[in-house]
């Protein structure tokens, strides 16, 4: 039986085989592809900070931070400010969580049998957008950050601003996801004491309990993240075991014959990337009581990405205290990049999980580019005998329509994983 998904950014169909009754193998199937990596071949190296946040209408910031990092380890010795790389994460951070409001609030909800909460999803959104916009002048899309450091100098008014906005996104969280002052969503250590607040997100834990479904949407319970700044950390958790010795040269890509997406796999093995895998690895106290407690099941997931709006937020207001506007923006290269000949990497964690960029130049000019995103992790499409995480995640549910709420439970983003 297949099923086209839709409102995932983009589609994908899903060719479901039924054995007594249960989904036996899912097969994954992206269609299009707009060859993006084939694009940047022999371009100037510069070119892809334009190009590549056209990736994604969601993520994009997160590709302009992936390139402009990519590029930079091509450089030896290459300065950046204190501002600059606080600047970036700054950015990046208001771009994860304007992603998770729109995924709980008009993906995740409907399919719980609620109404789309379109304004809900596009207050606090639209306060991320702007809150970037100060730094990039637009969002989406933007490509303020470039090989050296940022383009903007910001001043004490747009700090006034930023503060302004993320105090509304604070607020609306308190009023409206879960019905308390931050600290106590932030401190709490008890996935079950979670569910005896009021909101919108306590109220979809307590009908997955209710409904029975904790079982739902477990997988290998194997987590990776590569992107690593002040607040993330880079490692992978097995089960709970953690180990933070891993490296981008056991990561893999491989050919899906039915599908433009290409598979990723860490040491020839499957891993979840993502909210989830980030908190596991951080080792976040009220995740890991969940994972205790629940396994990597859809309870944990959806926990994950919605505490993750709330600490961004907490973290990022730390960032702002940290940041020293007379410190320059720019520092320009040593070395122009017409005169380069060399091949450099990035990690960082978009909305959805670990995104990776590679890129080879000679003189300038690129002569390869590859991009592994998130999606591609969790949506690795497997065989019966070696399944991707979210092939493992749907076999044995009964119905299509709970396999495609624990498919979206991942956040799929489909333009990203074919590019």
């Amino acid at each position: 039986m297949i099923k086209l998904i839709e409102k995932i950014e983009g589609e994908a169909k899903l060719n479901f085989n039924f054995k007594d009754n249960k989904i036996d193998f899912v097969d994954i199937e992206f269609m299009s592809t707009r060859n993006i990596e084939n694009i940047l071949r022999g371009k100037n190296a510069f070119d892809a900070l334009v190009i590549n946040p056209r990736v994604c209408g969601i993520c994009g910031h997160a590709h302009l931070i992936a390139t402009v990092q990519a590029l930079e380890d091509c450089y030896d010795n290459l300065e950046l400010s204190n501002k600059a790389k606080i600047i970036r994460e700054l950015t990046l951070n208001f771009e994860l969580i304007q992603n998770h409001f729109k995924w709980y609030y008009l993906t995740m909800l409907p399919l719980f049998g609620h109404k789309q909460q379109v304004l809900k999803a596009t207050f606090p959104s639209q306060l991320m957008g702007k809150a970037i916009a100060l730094f990039g002048g637009q969002y989406p899309h933007t490509s303020y950050a470039i090989v050296g450091g940022v383009v903007c100098e910001i001043t004490e008014i747009d700090i006034i601003k930023l503060q302004h906005y993320i105090a509304q996104t604070i607020k609306f969280v308190e009023d409206n996801l879960v019905k308390t002052e931050s600290e106590n969503f932030l401190t709490c250590k008890d996935a079950d004491v979670l569910l005896d607040y009021e909101g919108d997100l306590p109220d979809i834990l307590r009908q997955i309990k209710k409904e029975e479904l904790l079982e739902y949407g477990k997988s290998y319970d194997r987590f990776i993240s590569f992107g690593e700044n002040s607040y993330f950390k880079k490692g992978k958790s097995l089960k709970t075991k953690v180990s933070h010795n891993i490296s981008v040269e056991h990561v893999k890509e491989s050919e899906m014959p039915s599908s433009f997406a290409k598979n990723v796999s860490f040491k020839d093995k499957y891993y979840e990337v993502g909210p989830l895998a980030r908190a596991m690895v951080n080792k976040t106290p009220l995740i890991a009581d969940a994972h205790k407690k629940y396994g990597d099941s859809i309870f944990s997931r959806i926990l994950a990405r919605v505490c993750e709006i709330s600490q961004l937020l907490e973290h990022s207001k730390k960032l702002i205290k940290d940041l020293d506007l007379s410190e320059q923006s720019y520092i320009e290269p040593s070395i122009d990049i017409s005169q380069l000949n060399s091949s450099g990497y990035s990690a960082v964690e978009a909305a959805r999980g670990t995104l990776i960029h590679k890129v080879e130049i000679e003189n300038g000019i690129i002569k390869n580019y590859e991009i592994i995103t998130p999606t591609q992790w969790n949506l690795s499409g497997g065989t019966k005998d070696k399944q991707g995480v979210s092939q493992k995640a749907m076999i044995g549910l009964s119905d299509i329509k709970t396999a495609e709420l624990v498919f979206k439970s991942f956040d799929v983003c489909s333009v990203c994983t074919t590019h």
